[in-house]
């Protein structure tokens, strides 16, 4: 039968579960809306929705390599607990496979997906484990990278993890460099791979900045500019990477390493899980007393 939007709309105000999944169900049950709603929560879908609304900032980061390309991905989970769950630690190396094969262009096109290419969505996958786990589970973010035949791509995961990183060296077939360069930036935080990835705008604000400093320092003007040009670069020492001193020889910037092996850093993604989300602070006496207030 013929399902009208209206049924739609109100079995997923109802249930929190997604338009198409909602239509599915009621063009299934005939539209009758207990037996949809009785179907959604037997598929995991309407418990899955009530949980969407909670914060996950835990979780875990994952890489996947498929010929000349690699991902990594960040998939959140409410508790650690959760993410040292042997299930959720599958799913997350699952979700990397499936975003390195299918190569989706946004989180919400992953979503869509068939997963790994075929059978149900990522997302009604994502949606039965938050029914099995209990938790809400997300996928955060992704990125795909691309190498080169003489490239060699480098993954390292810190603290089971928390930390993710993954590096593309073109010149050079050396897992090794690779892995050692994506623990450094583990390690370091680079915010770029070089300087010529640094925008000219924050050059410029940067540069401002360190004038500033300068002339509030009482610095004579005429020498205020080479001043600025030293301390410019001792920031791009600091934030890219391959200005760097490497983390296992602190003596050897990581140009010079790259140099040695007749290698280039095509580029790097770090994730830490977590990163830039606002965290709930839980107050358990508080919690505890409205409670009992209640009562």
């Amino acid at each position: 039968m013929a399902v009208s939007a209206q049924q739609v709309k109100e079995l997923r105000e109802r249930t929190g579960a997604g338009m198409m999944d909602c239509k599915k169900a009621l063009e299934e049950t005939n539209g009758d809306m207990e037996k949809a709603i009785d179907l959604l929560r037997e598929r995991g879908i309407a418990k899955a929705a009530k949980k969407a609304g909670r914060v996950a900032a835990e979780g875990l980061t994952a890489t996947a390599v498929s010929g000349n390309a690699a991902a990594i991905v960040e998939v959140n989970c409410e508790t650690d607990f959760v993410a040292k769950n042997p299930e959720f630690q599958s799913l997350v190396q699952e979700v990397a496979e499936h975003v390195v094969t299918q190569r989706p262009a946004s989180v919400e096109e992953a979503m869509e997906q068939p997963f790994k290419g075929s059978g149900e969505k990522l997302s009604q996958v994502i949606s039965e484990k938050v029914a099995t786990i209990g938790e809400n589970i997300t996928l955060r973010r992704f990125a795909v990278l691309e190498k080169a035949d003489n490239g060699v791509f480098g993954a390292y995961l810190h603290m089971g993890g928390k930390i993710g990183v993954l590096t593309v060296l073109d010149g050079t077939t050396d897992e090794t460099l690779a892995k050692d360069l994506a623990m450094h930036a583990a390690a370091a935080n680079p915010r770029f791979a070089t300087r010529d990835e640094v925008s000219a705008d924050e050059i410029e604000r940067e540069r401002e900045v360190l004038k500033n400093q300068a002339l509030s320092e009482g610095k004579p003007a005429n020498i205020v500019e080479k001043m600025v040009e030293g301390r410019l670069s001792k920031y791009f020492e600091e934030y890219c990477l391959v200005e760097q001193p490497f983390v296992k020889d602190p003596d050897k910037k990581v140009s010079t390493l790259l140099k040695e092996a007749g290698a280039t850093l095509k580029s790097f993604v770090r994730y830490q899980v977590g990163e830039g989300i606002e965290k709930k602070q839980e107050d358990f006496a508080a919690e505890v007393m409205a409670q009992v207030n209640k009562q």
